[in-house]
């Protein structure tokens, strides 16, 4: 998969925003992990969720790959739900495969 599979039809505006920036980051592999991640989860994160994931969104790619591959610590500040999950996420794709 190369590109989005949810559409943004019946989202809020903020949802819409999150999910293409998710697909539109900068480097290829964070548009997979964060587009893959966004395409399923952005509709049900909550209020709080969507704070923490904006939050993320302007993180630099290569921090954030490094903390969701685990080839780097997470700091305390970003180790949230979101990303704990987005991380989960991230395992689950590759053990599939």
């Amino acid at each position: 998969m190369t590109g989005p599979t949810r559409s943004s039809h019946g989202l809020d505006l903020r949802r819409r925003k999150l999910l293409f920036r998710s697909w539109h980051r900068g480097i290829r592999e964070m548009d997979l992990v964060m587009g893959r991640f966004a395409d399923a989860e952005i509709g049900r994160l909550t209020e709080t969720e969507l704070e923490e994931y904006e939050r993320l969104v302007e993180l630099p790619d290569g921090e954030l790959l490094a903390w969701i591959t685990g080839g780097e610590r997470i700091p305390a500040e970003y180790d949230g739900p979101v990303l704990r999950r987005m991380r989960a996420f991230h395992d689950n794709l590759a053990a599939d495969r």
